[in-house]
């Protein structure tokens, strides 16, 4: 069975598809972008910010599928600049204190809206 996931503590999606779909025991989100669902606007003034931001959509998709940042398996996440990379790990290390999932991080040339990260998640299903 497969499930579509809508939250409005989530931005919605800007362009054809969904924030999440939950199937097989899993949520699968979308790729999230550091955008605050009230004010609609993309968080530009501070990378560390605009992940933390990323990480609070992430969990709202997460846990309107029936998991959560706790359940997460795999995160993968997209760069526009390496050079973020330990900022990154300091804001991952403030949400995952003890055995975070496993992650891919690569740089990418461009984000939608002009982000600086962009980040999807696979969590199994809690509920």
């Amino acid at each position: 069975m497969r499930t579509v996931i809508k939250t409005k503590d989530a931005p919605g999606a800007i362009g054809t598809y969904s924030q999440g779909i939950r199937a097989g025991g899993f949520v699968f989100t979308s790729g999230q972008l550091g955008i605050d669902p009230a004010m609609g606007e993309l968080e530009r003034s501070d990378f560390a910010k605009q992940a933390r931001l990323v990480l609070r959509n992430l969990k709202a998709v997460l846990e309107a599928g029936g998991s959560s940042l706790e359940h997460v398996v795999k995160l993968t996440v997209f760069l526009t600049d390496l050079s973020n990379f330990p900022a990154l790990n300091a804001v991952f290390a403030e949400c995952f204190k003890a055995d975070p999932p496993a992650r891919s991080t690569v740089q990418v040339a461009a984000l939608p809206l002009g982000a600086d990260v962009e980040i999807e998640a696979v969590g199994i299903v809690v509920e």
